[in-house]
């Protein structure tokens, strides 16, 4: 059985902005604007646990609604994705619990895992299956595990950041910025972040943004009045077409609950299938 890893979920959207002294005024990255995105990215980032939709269309699913809910301590993650159209249209859903990423089986591949709803990918991001297939999923761990709002700091460094004007967001007032930036431009920014961990997510989503040809990006932020990211767009054309992703951001620091798949119910990748009952 051959067995391959999908393309389910596009890198964190990137976001950049700023706010001026009135509605479109240009602001330059140092200035109070981009210190108050810096505040709102990192207090975003620190979260404990959110939960946010992803709508939009990107270059190699088409377009997507996507469910993700996030929990730092311990980890947890789940992502519901869904392909509203193409070739790889459908659904599936993605949990990283315990360090250990499964994916749901598609419908058609269940009776070849002896009945088994679930595929186990194991703690590492690279590996190799029975059969010998080599196995890198270690951006679609990233993509699943992910604070969609670690890219915020993006926007602290844009050259043309503007405070658009207030508007509301799932009924809560929010202050939305937008600005532009070159991928290039942003790969700069990141090499001045101390934090290691921030600092590598960034350039893992800088890294994806590349492989789409991808080389500037129009981005908007929505900040709400607990300077919270509450939804961020990002938009940018690359090799493989138009990209447009709409992040918006809920439940901050609410409880959250996921369980891993049942073992019985598992197959996991790197034993031999037989002794997975199949």
């Amino acid at each position: 059985m051959r067995l391959s890893v999908r393309a389910v979920v596009p890198a964190a959207a990137l976001l950049l902005a700023g706010c001026g002294t009135g509605a479109g005024e240009q602001q330059s990255a140092g200035s109070p604007a981009a210190e108050a995105v810096a505040r709102a990215a990192e207090k975003s980032e620190g979260a404990t646990s959110l939960r946010y939709r992803l709508t939009g269309r990107f270059p190699e699913r088409g377009r997507i609604a996507d469910e993700g809910t996030v929990r730092t301590e311990p980890a947890v993650a789940r992502l519901k994705t869904a392909n509203l159209s193409g070739e790889e249209s459908g659904e599936t859903e993605l949990r990283l619990i315990g360090g250990v990423l499964y994916e749901r089986a598609p419908a058609d591949m269940v009776q070849k895992l002896g009945g088994r709803h679930w595929v186990s990918y194991g703690p590492a991001a690279e590996f190799t299956t029975d059969s010998g297939l080599r196995m890198d999923v270690g951006g679609l761990r990233d993509q699943v595990g992910r604070n969609p709002a670690r890219e915020a700091g993006f926007l602290a460094g844009a050259h043309d950041v503007k405070r658009v004007g207030g508007e509301k967001v799932d009924g809560a007032v929010t202050t939305h910025y937008a600005g532009t930036a070159a991928i290039d431009e942003l790969r700069a920014s990141v090499k001045g972040v101390e934090d290691k961990a921030t600092r590598e997510g960034r350039e893992r989503s800088l890294d994806q943004y590349e492989k789409l040809g991808v080389d500037e990006l129009t981005l908007d932020v929505w900040v709400d009045g607990d300077d919270r990211v509450r939804r961020l767009r990002t938009q940018g054309f690359g090799r493989k077409g138009a990209l447009d992703l709409t992040f918006t951001l809920l439940d901050y620091g609410k409880p959250v609950t996921i369980p891993a798949p049942r073992p019985d119910d598992t197959a996991d990748l790197r034993k031999p299938l037989k002794k997975n009952g199949s």
